[in-house]
């Protein structure tokens, strides 16, 4: 499965080390969505380059005009980094009415900003599906774009494919700013 990561990548460092591609930044996480850093850390990403794009961007929503200095973190350019992670891998469908009934979830224990539910669904949901690589659910910014949030027992079954700086001309990004009013 190709999934699409955003993150103000370094080149020349190590994939796995911090500003990686594969890096998974448990000692930042703790406020995120699924964020457990005591049990696991989590790599946030989506199935669709918009989707990655739109999640990093939302917080400049009434900002205005989409601007060149929105694309860097840290002084850093943003990079949207493709990822394979191996087919074999299970990831929970939380989009799937027939998955959440299976584990008690509803859609609104989803979809809502509370992290303390979904953290603890997260953490739920790590500690019973043991062999789980992590989760697919869907953006609170538009229910058709699909995010991924890949466990870092996953580590070994992902593989970096390519990094693409991202500019304002990148067709990405042009969706993501039309998605989010930013035009």
């Amino acid at each position: 499965m190709t999934i699409w990561r955003l993150l103000p990548w370094v080149r020349g460092a190590p994939h796995s080390g911090p500003g990686g591609a594969l890096w998974f930044p448990r000692e930042l996480q703790g406020a995120g969505r699924h964020d457990n850093p005591a049990q696991y850390g989590c790599m946030y990403a989506a199935k669709q380059p918009v989707s990655a794009v739109a999640e990093t961007l939302a917080p400049f929503r009434g900002a205005g005009t989409l601007a060149a200095s929105m694309l860097l973190r840290g002084g850093q350019q943003l990079v949207l980094v493709e990822l394979a992670l191996d087919d074999r891998c299970e990831l929970v469908d939380l989009d799937d009415p027939s998955a959440l009934a299976q584990i008690g979830l509803r859609p609104s224990q989803i979809a809502t900003n509370m992290r303390a539910v979904t953290q603890a669904w997260a953490q739920r949901i790590f500690d019973e599906r043991r062999k789980a690589a992590g989760l697919i659910w869907w953006s609170t910014l538009e229910a058709s774009l699909m995010n991924v949030t890949v466990y870092d027992r996953a580590a070994p079954r992902l593989r970096f494919v390519d990094a693409t700086p991202l500019t304002l001309s990148h067709p990405a990004v042009g969706e993501a700013a039309d998605l989010l009013g930013l035009i």
